[in-house]
């Protein structure tokens, strides 16, 4: 995936869930792949977190407005964490990002049946 494709569409406010989904997943992906692996690299994981949050902030308001774009003080976080993906990515062995990908997708799943069942 091209994360700053993404990034673009997301500033240009022509980001929508699916292209949301996709950059929310990869970071996370390499976010806990790198956790996982204890990565030695400097501040990857708090420069990550910062844009996992800001993209759980754009998610809160697409889902409540349907508008899905990153409001002006979110982009430097988000910008530094495509970054910050994209220079550690090539550090990660596929087989991990993988298995990372397939456990956190097992996790949404997971969530959404235990959602479906509580209500």
């Amino acid at each position: 995936m091209d994360m700053h494709t993404a990034y673009q569409a997301a500033c240009l406010g022509q980001f929508n869930v699916m292209a949301f989904s996709r950059l929310a997943a990869a970071i996370s992906v390499v976010r806990s792949a790198l956790e996982q692996k204890k990565t030695k690299i400097p501040l990857a994981l708090e420069t990550l977190d910062r844009a996992i949050e800001e993209l759980v902030a754009v998610r809160k308001r697409g889902d409540d407005t349907g508008i899905w774009e990153l409001v002006e003080s979110e982009r430097p976080s988000v910008f530094e964490g495509i970054d910050m993906a994209e220079q550690c990515i090539g550090t990660l062995d596929v087989a991990l990002l993988a298995q990372t990908a397939a456990r956190l997708l097992g996790d949404v799943f997971g969530e959404q049946e235990e959602e479906a069942r509580s209500e």
